[in-house]
């Protein structure tokens, strides 16, 4: 499974999977991760590839893939008094 560097003791951490026999792209897809951890803390995320490069090309067909993704954040800052 994908592990980023940071945060190493995460306080909130998700993971998908997804697989495919067959993935064919018309046109290769613009992808954006944005994550945050808020009041203060730290994110992170990464993933894994099986028989998918790192940049997929249009009509090409890739076969058996999976991908893992996770992403990963650890508050660092102080509670609120209650």
């Amino acid at each position: 499974m994908a592990r980023p560097e940071h945060p190493r003791d995460p306080d909130v951490e998700i993971s998908a999977s997804a697989t495919a026999r067959e993935l064919r792209f018309r046109t290769p897809p613009e992808v954006t991760v944005r994550a945050e951890a808020e009041p203060a803390g730290e994110c992170a995320w990464g993933s894994d590839h099986t028989n998918l490069p790192e940049r997929v090309e249009a009509g090409v067909t890739y076969r058996d893939i999976r991908i893992d993704f996770r992403v990963a954040a650890r508050l660092t800052g102080h509670e609120e008094p209650s």
